[in-house]
């Protein structure tokens, strides 16, 4: 069985959707604010009996710890996408999806963040490597997510990997930026799972 979650964007206006329509004609224009989906996955394949993990949030550099939609140009230059932002910060956001991901597998004892308290045995550490589009030559996103397993019990890291994917964008403006890096989220983490239990 697979399982996954529509990719979704919902228009912010002041933080207060009530409010939108009452904005004068010289107020801030509307945002969208965009989701990722939860990648699919199988719930086929080896189980890890009772190991529960946990999910921490991402590390990031600043341009990519925030809500802002990276676009980096042919210069190398680091632009923010206008009139369109993540839902929350992006690293909180990844963070969610991958617990999702490892949840809707049912291949673990039990899956969580930060504050839940599981008894842990072992941790996921991410780090957002790249999480942008690019302008130079065909518009694509770009993905790339560091991973280690942290053995809980001894803090030993027992593997280590980069997860990166691309896809192109088809089509012009947020929602199709947005689009295009949620399908290169869902192809880097399209492995993870069956990497986390081979590798525990």
């Amino acid at each position: 069985m697979k399982a996954g979650a529509r990719f979704s964007a919902l228009l912010v206006c002041g933080g207060l959707l009530a409010g939108c329509a009452a904005l004068p004609g010289g107020g801030p224009p509307p945002v969208d604010a965009f989701d990722l989906s939860t990648p699919s996955v199988s719930q086929d394949g080896r189980r890890v009996g009772r190991r529960q993990i946990l999910i921490t949030e991402p590390t990031a550099i600043k341009t990519l710890d925030g809500q802002d939609i990276v676009v980096k140009t042919s210069s190398g230059a680091i632009q923010y996408l206008d009139g369109a932002r993540w839902a929350d910060r992006l690293p909180r956001v990844v963070q969610t999806r991958i617990a999702d991901l490892y949840q809707r597998s049912g291949r673990f004892g039990g899956v969580g963040m930060p504050g839940e308290g599981l008894a842990i045995d072992y941790q996921i550490l991410a780090d957002l490597r790249s999480f942008d589009i690019r302008t130079d030559g065909q518009d694509r996103a770009e993905v790339e997510i560091f991973v280690r397993i942290l053995n809980d019990r001894n803090g030993v890291v027992r593997a280590s990997r980069t997860f990166s994917a691309s896809a192109p964008v088809i089509g012009t403006g947020g929602t199709a930026f947005a689009s295009a890096l949620d399908r290169a989220f869902a192809a880097a983490m399209a492995d993870l799972v069956d990497w986390t239990i081979s590798s525990i």
